[in-house]
């Protein structure tokens, strides 16, 4: 067992399930002899910690045992806390280090120009101070790039994806999407008794920045018009079609649901607020701007309700508690094995360990053709016979 000290860490923003995964790695960690060290608040961790200095050794490095880690699943978020770090490119290095031994270059997002430092071998050093042999790393698309970078730099890195878009490449499934859209399709079938008595249009708005999977599959359960990043509908259509569900619905009220990188002919998203480390700016909501236009094209009244940040919160449903402890012990599976550069996932409704998505490639995105009706703005129903239970593949 040549692998003995394990780190993991979360990154990004938190799902239901994170914590299951923590812990079925401790657990069967702990059953081979192995140790594992939890890596408090993601990559940052890793850019921070000062060994110099004891309280910075308290605030991201946590050993991890069965005693405490017992009761960590049956709630959500993370044990171990999260960020949004890019150790390839942070913006400013901690002050205990000297900004010159780190390679800097000018980096453009979104029209900003800035300097940021590679902190790669600040964060190989660490793991070499801490005595890891493998890392373990939960997180999406932004999480996994580094975590892919890091495992070319030489270190053996496995992980496991995450994001409620459910848009990692590699893989049908991420954990945290099956509890979104339990919830999404909980909060719009109460919300349709209120948007019911008032006879209006209800606006959804949820998660998905670059993909439409959580729209489209919630819209798929509830049975609602959808909008979705890959596919830019016509408003007029939109609208009519919107309006017709409300006229021929009998108690005069009509729904539609819209991920939040949704648009349409001619519209221009809006963004606000600071980027974070990996480029990324708050969006304007879609859903009030589309309010305004059915408002002023219709005359109805809307209520727009944004089911986003609630969707996080909570212990896991069945399916993303299933999929994380499986998917942990996988990953404890492939160590023990010497296999490295791979990433759990589900393939054609199957486990699988399959090489970390090329960060090159960006996120998965909806086949349209094969999963949206664009003429009825609606998920497709037809030609499932066959598919995995998630209806797509990686």
């Amino acid at each position: 067992m040549s692998a003995k000290k394990i780190g993991i860490l979360t990154g990004g923003g938190d799902v239901p399930g994170l914590n299951a995964v923590i812990k079925t790695v401790v657990y069967r960690c702990s059953e081979q002899g192995r140790q594992v060290t939890g890596l408090r608040r993601g990559w940052e961790a890793l850019t921070h910690l000062n060994f110099d200095d004891p309280s910075s050794a308290a605030r991201y490095v946590m050993p991890l045992d069965r005693a405490n880690t017992r009761t960590i699943d049956r709630t959500g978020g993370t044990f171990l806390h999260s960020s949004r770090t890019n150790p390839l490119k942070m913006k400013k290095v901690p002050s205990f280090l000297n900004t010159s031994d780190f390679q800097s270059s000018q980096a453009t997002k979104r029209g900003e120009t800035s300097t940021v430092y590679d902190m790669t071998p600040r964060v190989l050093k660490n793991l070499e101070r801490l005595e890891l042999d493998y890392l373990i790393a939960i997180g999406g698309d932004d999480t996994l790039s580094y975590a892919a970078h890091l495992d070319r730099q030489g270190f053996p890195v496995l992980c496991v994806p995450k994001t409620m878009d459910n848009d990692v490449r590699n893989t049908e499934y991420c954990i945290g999407f099956s509890t979104a859209v339990t919830r999404a399709m909980d909060a719009i079938e109460r919300q349709r008794t209120t948007v019911a008595s008032h006879e209006r249009i209800g606006v959804f708005r949820i998660f998905g920045r670059d993909a439409g999977y959580t729209a489209l599959y919630t819209a798929y359960v509830t049975s609602i018009r959808c909008v979705i990043p890959e596919f830019k509908v016509n408003l007029d259509h939109l609208i009519d079609l919107v309006a017709e569900d409300k006229r021929n619905n009998p108690a005069n009220y009509s729904l539609v649901l819209l991920s939040e990188g949704a648009q349409w002919e001619g519209y221009e998203m809006r963004e606000y607020g600071q980027a974070d480390a990996f480029g990324h700016k708050k969006k304007a909501s879609v859903a009030e701007d589309l309010s305004d236009e059915i408002q002023r094209r219709t005359g109805s009244e809307t209520i727009v309700s944004d089911l986003t940040y609630d969707l996080r919160g909570g212990s896991p449903d069945f399916v993303d508690r299933l999929v994380a402890s499986t998917f942990a012990g996988m990953a404890v599976d492939c160590l023990e094995r010497g296999e490295r550069g791979k990433m759990m996932a589900i393939n054609q409704g199957c486990y699988a360990a399959v090489p970390i998505p090329d960060p090159k490639l960006g996120p998965r995105h909806v086949d349209v053709e094969r999963m949206y009706n664009t003429q009825r703005y609606r998920p497709s129903y037809t030609g499932k016979m066959g598919l995995p239970i998630f209806l797509t593949h990686p």
